[in-house]
């Protein structure tokens, strides 16, 4: 008898700490968090990353260039990832950084994985 009520006494003490039945909320994936976890998306994300822009901006090593290093960990027009998306779709004014806005062949899907890509190769700076 003691046990149990000892049991009962234990319990709802947690209850109504709230320890019993807590659940939290799962947080969801990101699309970009989605695609960092999948290879082929990385490999496509590198692949346009290499042809669109590294190809004639963007270096894949620091080098001299007006355009920045985008693996440098150093954002100078938003680093999160909605940012990063916003600049590549409309550009940046008053320099050659162009609006790309939804011209990858799989449209919107394309530029998320280029950014994944992009925070695959940044990891080291968080």
């Amino acid at each position: 008898m003691k046990l149990i009520l000892v049991f009962c006494t234990t319990l709802l003490g947690m209850v109504a700490c709230g320890e019993v039945g807590r659940t939290e909320a799962p947080t969801e994936e990101t699309v970009v968090e989605g695609f960092m976890q999948d290879a082929s998306a990385l490999a496509r994300g590198e692949a346009l990353f290499e042809g669109s822009c590294a190809g004639f901006c963007h270096n894949l090593e620091q080098s001299a260039s007006d355009a920045p290093s985008l693996f440098d960990c150093e954002w100078k027009h938003g680093g999160a990832d909605q940012e990063i998306f916003d600049i590549v779709t409309v550009g940046v004014p008053n320099t050659r950084m162009v609006g790309f806005g939804s011209n990858f062949p799989e449209g919107d899907d394309d530029l998320w994985k280029i950014i994944a890509y992009l925070r695959i190769n940044q990891q080291a700076c968080s």
